[in-house]
């Protein structure tokens, strides 16, 4: 037999014993030819019936046993091994991979892409996973899932948003929680929280109420409420501080248990990790402080420009002062903050050393040359050091006006006090001088009566003497 084909069928030969018919000898080789060329052939394992998908009430299965215990649902879609397998009268679910929605028995409205996606749901809807084991465990309702393991442990919570690989994958029972990015709130039981950003809240368990947007935001936070960062590791370490702000890279990155706290800008706040009540903006601040607000850094900055200020009348104010690290604040007067208090005496004197002057700053400090009057700081240094105030470096810098002040009140009164003394002095005097005046004027009153009775009495005397007698000479 001359073959032209690969593969030649040709019937067996029968026992001797048994001699068919010609036409019948043909038909059996003709047969198992084609039985045995189908038996090859890739395209010859058809199933019964036919994998056609259609199925009563507007439902699709492709996949072995798929849709397999469907009664009454209607618009069910199942492609795959066991998708939406033990769904009976559940309606309009789209199930795609392996054991997508497979225990859904009930539950409506639901969309499964991926193995495994949505397992377990029986009775949630309205629920959607796309990814491997996304919403695996599911009974809830409300939930969105995109991405492997996203909401995988989810059971009861309803209204969740996950977009990553494991975002929200320990979730049971946290509800309104939107997760965007790998493992974004991964380890979440809580509610209300938003995770935009991979490892954003992803320790967080038990802590409600808190937004964190950036790779690593809030990454630590366990049991803190009511945070919001925004940028790459922002309140990264937070545990439970509760009420934080963070805006900026690393904003507030090492706090752990701080509270009420505000930083605004790159590494805003990033070495307070215990502080409370502190506001930071573009300042990094100490490790540890409470109730502290901080703007700028001490290098860059070198003016600093605030509207609403100058020009504002305000009668019930004090003055304010700046230390060389730039620290504001007011001098107090009150007994409460004061130790060894003595009287001023003659340390006030160094004052009256001092030579004031009029000058005028230099132009690239005072482009106007405004006239000024003051006090040279080097001089003043020189007759007393604790009259001066230095910058940061240690230098001399500007004079203590308000202890001069002080220095000068209390000459005024030593002055004063000599004045009043000397006019006590010359009160006295005057009282005395007055005094003798009036016993003057009295003596004189009584020389006077003296002298007119010794007057009265010449007189009579006078009178009683005889008349002088003429005798002439012999």
């Amino acid at each position: 037999m001359n073959c032209s084909t690969a593969f030649c069928a040709a019937p067996l030969p029968l026992p001797k014993s048994i001699e068919p018919l010609p036409l019948w000898r043909g038909f059996t080789s003709v047969l198992f030819a084609l039985a045995f060329t189908f038996a090859l052939s890739p395209t010859a394992r058809a199933v019964d019936p036919p994998p056609d998908g259609g199925y009563p009430n507007d439902n699709t299965a492709e996949g072995s046993d798929a849709l397999f215990s469907l009664t009454t649902g209607t618009d069910n879609t199942a492609m795959g091994f066991n998708a939406l397998e033990s769904n009976t009268s559940g309606y309009t679910n789209t199930a795609t991979g392996s054991f997508a929605l497979s225990s859904n028995t009930m539950g409506y409205f639901n969309t499964a892409n991926g193995a495994s996606a949505l397992r377990a749901n029986k009775t949630g809807h309205d629920n959607t996973a796309n990814g491997f084991v996304a919403l695996y465990i599911n009974t809830g309702n409300f939930n969105t899932a995109t991405g492997s393991s996203a909401l995988q442990n989810n059971t009861t919570a309803n209204d969740n948003t996950a977009n990553g690989f494991q975002a929200l994958l320990s979730n049971t029972t946290g509800s309104n929680n939107t997760a965007n990015g790998a493992n974004a709130l991964r380890n979440n039981n809580a509610d209300n929280n938003t995770a935009n950003g991979t490892n954003a809240l992803l320790s967080n368990t038990t802590g409600n109420d808190n937004a964190a947007s950036g790779f690593g935001a809030l990454q630590n936070n366990q049991s803190g409420n009511n945070n919001s960062a925004n940028g790459t590791n922002s309140l990264f370490h937070n545990t439970n501080g509760n009420a934080n702000t963070a805006v900026g890279f690393a904003a507030l990155g090492n706090n752990k248990t701080g509270s009420n706290n505000i930083a605004l800008g790159d590494n805003a706040g990033a070495n307070v990790t215990g502080g409370s009540n502190n506001i930071y903006i573009g300042a990094s601040g100490p490790s540890s402080e409470s109730g502290h607000i901080r703007i700028g850094s001490p290098g860059p900055q070198n003016a600093t420009f605030i509207s609403g200020i100058y020009g504002a009348l305000f009668a019930n104010g004090v003055q304010v002062i700046a230390s060389p690290t730039g620290r504001l604040g007011t001098i107090a007067s009150s007994a409460r903050f004061k130790e060894a208090v003595v009287p001023m005496d003659k340390t006030s004197e160094a004052i009256l050393a001092l030579h004031p002057v009029t000058f005028r700053y230099k132009p690239e400090f005072d482009p106007a040359g405004i006239p000024q009057f003051g006090l040279i700081a080097e001089e003043v240094a020189k007759i007393n050091p604790d009259l001066i105030a230095r910058d940061e470096k240690g230098e001399i810098y500007t004079v203590r006006y308000e202890a001069i002040n002080a220095m000068l009140l209390n000459e005024f009164l030593k002055e004063h006090g000599t004045v009043a003394e000397q006019q006590a002095k010359v009160a006295k005097q005057e009282s005395t001088i007055a005094e003798l005046k009036a016993t003057v004027a009295q003596q004189q009153k009584q020389i006077e009566a003296l002298t007119a009775t010794v007057q009265k009495v010449s007189d009579q005397v006078a009178l009683s003497k005889p008349a002088p007698q003429l005798v002439a000479n012999p």
